[in-house]
């Protein structure tokens, strides 16, 4: 009897390997990854741990393997583990050893990107800020002071999965491990210096004997036995191919969409492209991992977001935002996207036997048409049929005809029928809507609290010089106050006040009064606030907020880049006062975060008035029952300025509504509040917001998606 395609699938599915309880030998030659000696075929999801919450895990690892993953991806993030030197978290979100053991209770792999440098628009890249002032420190160079507490927060890493035996090599699900990342980036800015810390970096985490390869992403020369690995949209046409022919061709980063900034519209990519450089990969470039980047982007909580970037994190991946929690098994997935590449990943998994057992021959087809036949020495034969044209083309194959659409792959599992097709659709449409469920709309339901605007006189942290502004704050607060005094000793009259800033964010104040605002923008970042000022006879108290919004993650020399403010001038009709080495007087963070009046009992104790006007450096505090049901819930924050948000006391991210795209929109209006965070009723809301925002339209709003629909 013929099996039909349908069939298949199901039996394939059905008899897929788990990963095993026991020990297992993990190793590669120049086909693929190997465990226990046999070759492996396999299709990773990035999902971060403390970009979810740990009830979601569960849901978002299951999802992920019903849509044909094999393994889950993370990176480690160091500045989360290792706040302060030596003290280590892995409490809640940081719970890496429960995420890693949700993996192997789930039958999946895991692969573990330790760097501990990640980028990953992650704030300071992932470095702790108490690096930064080690001394003599040069971050990811051959640099003594940083390879001792590179090396020893890997090796505290590696020694915790050991500890709880989630090696493969001890039974448990990881295969694979990342040092570094992405490091060719940057290695000719360290000149001499960059070669051997390369090769200081992998001798150092080969010798950790895990008992599993590991890899360098985007570095061609990354040492034997570690393999090098591709990062981009497009590894099927750019990979250079692995540097050893013992090596496998892996692909870390597949680009789901891209991540999104401040002020930038976000960056769609189809599931037909995706699948068509999958496939692509696969053929041309003998690949047998990848790993989609992301699989769940998740949420950048609290501070934890790069520079610019928004709290939403590859909100467009098969897994969306608010994708799944314990109560909600069904989910929000990216539709066509999720379903498209569960049938590829089932088409592939039909002759990934014969796959893994050669390397292809390619044959022509047309001008921009190629076959690439996988003959195994059974008599089996795969084929995947490549149209590169924008254009559809009929293909002669092995004496039948095929009609690949624009730029698609065909995949023939017995070199005979088309099972799946990269550019024909079969999943139908989602579309993701919001449904307000609770208002805020009413003033009594608000409180406030004006945030006091720091005086010279006042400030105990003095400096004859400016200082720089993430070597003031370390990163306990995005703000640092800068404040000076300047007498004026003829009648009030007009000046010019003149700012220069590296950036990110700054509110100029003189005598109290708000005077301008005025931001830089992702990669170009300094700018220039003037404008006018009225100076009164005697003393005037000029203050400056200066606001990070989130730390720089990437680039060479990253503890030598500079924010906050650089000069001030301030002008009158007679003369030009160069103010910047003068004495100046600071203030680290807000009153209100000094008395963490976000939290559920130190909001008691504040001070909180009726609502009133809107002033720029006003807090809003509100409460909320949880809305009912179990989809998850969003804070609608469109009618706010810029800050950020806490419910109870647990922040949900900063927010930035007023920085719009160049189609007039914000980049992101909606921000996820996971149902872990809420309890049935009195929830806790706090807003600080550092311009004009109206608290009386902000809505808490439910997630839901449509029932599917075929594209019209």
């Amino acid at each position: 009897m013929k099996m039909s395609w349908s069939v298949a699938v199901t039996l394939m599915v059905v008899m897929m390997v788990v990963v095993s309880t026991g020990r297992a030998n993990v190793s590669y030659d120049g086909r693929s990854l190997m465990i226990d000696g046999e070759r492996k075929m396999l299709f990773s999801g990035s999902i971060h741990y403390p970009r979810s919450t740990p009830d979601m895990w569960p849901s978002l690892i299951s999802k992920a393997k019903e849509g044909g993953i094999d393994v889950i991806e993370t990176y480690v993030f160091w500045n989360l583990h290792e706040p302060q030197l030596g003290q280590y978290d892995f409490s809640g979100r940081r719970d890496i050893v429960a995420f890693i053991k949700q993996i192997q209770a789930q039958g999946l792999y895991a692969c573990l990107r330790i760097g501990p440098y990640i980028e990953g628009e992650w704030t300071y890249g992932g470095f702790p800020f108490w690096l930064h002032d080690v001394p003599g420190v040069v971050f990811r160079s051959n640099n003594e002071p940083f390879k001792f507490y590179m090396q020893n927060f890997t090796t505290k890493i590696v020694n915790l999965m050991k500890s709880e035996g989630l090696y493969a090599s001890q039974g448990g699900p990881i295969i694979l491990s990342q040092i570094e990342n992405e490091y060719q980036n940057v290695e000719k800015a360290f000149g001499e210096d960059g070669p051997p810390y390369v090769s200081w970096a992998a001798e150092m985490a080969v010798g950790l004997q895990t008992g599993v390869p590991w890899c360098m992403c985007k570095q061609d020369d990354a040492p034997d036995p570690v393999i090098n690995a591709c990062n981009g949209l497009r590894c099927g046409e750019t990979f250079t191919g692995p540097n050893s022919p013992n090596k496998p061709s892996i692909w870390t980063e597949n680009w789901t969409s891209f991540y999104q900034v401040y002020g930038q519209n976000a960056t769609l990519r189809s599931a037909e492209d995706m699948a068509y450089h999958v496939a692509l990969f696969i053929a041309r470039k003998n690949g047998t991992f990848i790993n989609y980047y992301m699989y769940h982007g998740g949420t950048n909580f609290g501070r934890t977001a790069a520079e610019y970037m928004i709290t939403s994190y590859y909100d467009q991946a098969p897994l969306d935002e608010y994708a799944l929690n314990e109560n909600s098994m069904t989910g929000l997935i990216r539709q066509p996207k999720w379903g498209h590449l569960k049938e590829l990943h089932e088409a592939v998994k039909l002759c990934s036997e014969t796959i893994l057992s050669v390397f292809p021959s390619m044959q022509s087809l047309g001008e921009q048409q190629e076959a690439y036949v996988f003959s195994g020495d059974s008599g089996a034969c795969a084929a995947f049929l490549v149209n590169m044209d924008n254009t559809k083309s009929v293909v002669q194959f092995q004496n039948s005809s095929y009609e690949l659409p624009r730029k698609s792959i065909s995949i023939l599992p017995d070199c005979k029928t088309a099972a799946f097709n990269t550019a024909k659709v079969s999943t139908q449409f989602n579309t993701r809507i919001t449904i307000p469920a609770i208002k805020f709309d009413a003033a009594e339901k608000w409180e406030q609290f004006e945030e006091v605007i720091p005086q010279f006189d006042a400030i105990t942290l003095r400096s004859d010089v400016l200082l720089e502004h993430m070597n003031t704050t370390k990163d306990v607060s995005d703000y640092l106050w800068y404040t000076f005094s300047i007498q004026q000793d003829s009648m009030e009259q007009q000046s010019t006040l003149s700012v220069k800033s590296l950036g990110h964010v700054l509110h100029a104040f003189v005598n109290g009064e708000h005077v301008g605002s005025l931001h830089g923008r992702f990669r170009n970042t300094a700018f220039t606030l003037e404008g006018a000022v009225s100076l009164n006879q005697g003393t005037n108290n000029i203050s400056l907020l200066s606001a990070t919004v989130g730390l720089p993650d990437s680039g060479s020399f990253l503890e030598r880049r500079a924010l906050g403010v650089e000069s001030v001038i301030i002008e009158d009709s007679k003369e030009a006062k160069n103010i910047t080495n003068l004495s100046w007087g600071y203030q680290v963070g807000l009153l209100g975060e000094k008395l963490q009046i976000y939290s559920l009992e130190e909001s008691k104790s504040a001070y909180w008035s009726s609502l009133g006007s809107s002033q720029p450096l006003t807090w809003y505090k509100s409460v909320f029952d949880a809305p009912k049901g179990d989809d998850p819930v969003a804070l609608n924050l469109g009618s706010m300025g810029k800050g950020e948000a806490w419910v109870n006391g647990q922040s949900i991210g900063r927010y930035w509504v007023s920085f719009r795209t160049l189609a007039g929109i914000p980049s992101q209006t909606w921000y996820n509040v996971p149902r872990s965070f809420l309890q049935p009723g009195d929830n806790l809301l706090v807003l600080f917001e550092e311009e004009t925002g109206n608290p009386l339209d902000i809505t808490i709003d439910t997630i839901s998606v449509t029932k599917p629909s075929l594209r019209k």
